[in-house]
């Protein structure tokens, strides 16, 4: 069924369009930025990436995942991550331009939405990027024991989470691949009442020392839908920085950590994968 989806391509002067596995992907060129391209997927953002500057983040999780690899070490030191889901492969190419010599490993299971990103926006060939077309729980489980000093969690099936990359049997493996002090960066997309993204950091709590959170103040406040960037380590986070950078950015965020963190979850349960359930859809407001 995959394959005769695939061959619906439209190229115009403003788009690349084209059937993936995972629906109509559309590639849509940034008019402020010559060789800058938005992926969307059923018509959800989902990347954006600049070819000239892969330093440049511009969607508002993004860039906290941004301050996160900013702060996992020294600047400029390589590091070895994997990212689960690709996109447009935005955090792998900025890790690659802000820590040369990094080793990662991407993990996307749209092979169609591969091969549409490889062809549209070639990596560049001396990044050392690999990506693996499977199940991001599947990839992730040949990742070596304690190769990764980073985990980067962002993946979703028609905007949302899937189950079974929600429970604490997931976090094992993530925790399994991670070196000692590795850190695990995950995006939560929800809304009101945010029983989802209580329970992710129930869950995570279950498995790791230190927490911290970063989402705009009006998620948090269960005011509107968004996505929150959970971020855990067995080691003390550098929270008054990642409190810092997330205050004084173009898409100011709050940074939770600590008891404040601990009381946010309101005693919510931690997710084993058998009561897991994907993440909540986003109402359709949150894209137009």
């Amino acid at each position: 069924m995959g394959k005769s989806r695939n061959t619906r391509r439209e190229r115009d002067a403003d788009a690349v369009v084209e059937t993936v596995d995972g629906g109509l992907a559309q590639l849509v060129p940034d008019r402020d930025r010559a060789r800058a391209w938005t992926l969307l997927i059923d018509g959800a953002p989902q990347s954006h990436v600049d070819l000239d500057d892969p330093g440049h983040l511009s969607f508002e999780y993004q860039r906290r995942l941004g301050h996160v690899i900013d702060l996992v070490a020294p600047a400029g030191r390589p590091l070895h991550a994997v990212h689960l889901g690709g996109g447009a492969f935005t955090l792998a190419r900025y890790v690659a331009a802000t820590r040369p010599r990094s080793t990662q490993q991407i993990v996307e299971r749209d092979a169609a939405l591969v091969r549409l990103v490889r062809r549209e926006l070639p990596l560049d060939p001396g990044a050392r990027i690999r990506v693996r077309s499977l199940d991001a729980r599947e990839g992730l489980a040949k990742v070596p024991d304690a190769w990764a000093d980073l985990v980067v969690a962002d993946v979703f099936s028609g905007a949302r989470t899937p189950a079974h990359l929600t429970s604490t049997e997931f976090l094992d493996e993530v925790r399994r691949a991670l070196r000692p002090g590795g850190v695990y960066a995950a995006n939560i997309a929800d809304g009101p009442p945010l029983a989802h993204l209580r329970g992710q950091i129930a869950t995570a709590a279950a498995r790791f020392a230190e927490l911290a959170l970063v989402a705009d103040p009006t998620v948090l406040r269960g005011k509107r839908f968004g996505n929150a960037v959970l971020v855990a380590c067995d080691l003390p986070l550098p929270a008054a920085e990642l409190t810092r950078r997330a205050a004084s950015d173009p898409h100011p965020g709050r940074v939770e950590h600590g008891r404040a963190l601990r009381d946010f979850t309101g005693g919510a349960a931690v997710v084993a994968d058998a009561s897991a359930v994907a993440s909540p859809a986003p109402p359709p407001s949150v894209f137009r």
